[in-house]
């Protein structure tokens, strides 16, 4: 069925791996549907804390540590009423897509595979495994560097193979900014293009007044 011509074209939300050296994009990943509520959380990064000396009260040290949550719906329902059209779809269900949700937080098999083979020839020392730079992207105002903290599946259907026809996923991320990255990474700059925005929407939103408040002034 055709959509109305006049009607919106809707926007999915996503995640973006991108190289953090050359910003070559690796892999993008679309949510098939956009979840109906997304979580965040923002803690303040004050200076001295509770029993902080009094002269530090109103410093900032940096950022807030910002936390977003979602759930992700998939469902291959559709895609198998035409397995024809669908054949990856038709043998598989839906385990390509979360494999390329779960390898978010996986090294590459192959840095693993390295890594033992160093261990094995008598390296000392082997760095942890570095991953690309991820980016959630929810619309063009929004694209933020994140880490993965939280990842849970629950698979709800199964074809005949047993498969996975339809699952959620959860997912929580923690927004990386400029004290985790620096200025000079990429993602450091992303954020603070995040940043930026912020201040600009603040001058568009509408100023209250001391009489919506009940008060003359403050004095």
């Amino acid at each position: 069925m055709s959509t109305f011509p006049g009607s919106p074209r809707l926007l999915k939300g996503g995640i973006v791996l991108i190289d953090a050296n050359t910003s070559a994009v690796q892999r993008i990943i679309t949510l098939q549907y956009n979840p109906d509520s997304l979580s965040r959380t923002l803690q303040v990064q004050g200076v001295g804390g509770e029993s902080g000396d009094r002269l530090e009260a109103l410093r900032l040290k940096g950022p807030p540590v910002e936390t977003i949550k979602l759930e992700a719906e998939i469902d291959a329902t559709d895609q198998l009423e035409f397995p024809n059209q669908n054949s990856t779809t038709a043998q598989l269900g839906i385990y390509p897509q979360l494999a390329a949700l779960e390898t978010l937080i996986y090294p590459a098999s192959s840095q693993i595979q390295n890594n033992n083979t160093q261990a094995k020839s008598g390296t000392l020392e082997i760095a942890p495994m570095e991953t690309a730079l991820t980016l959630f992207v929810w619309s063009k105002t929004r694209i933020l560097p994140v880490r993965l903290t939280e990842f849970s599946v629950t698979e709800e259907a199964f074809d005949t193979a047993l498969n996975p026809i339809r699952a959620k996923v959860s997912l929580g991320m923690r927004v990386l900014n400029t004290n985790d990255l620096g200025f000079d990474h990429q993602g450091g700059n992303l954020f603070m293009v995040y940043h930026r925005q912020k201040e600009l929407l603040v001058q568009k939103s509408q100023q209250g007044t001391f009489g919506a408040l009940g008060i003359g002034g403050i004095t």
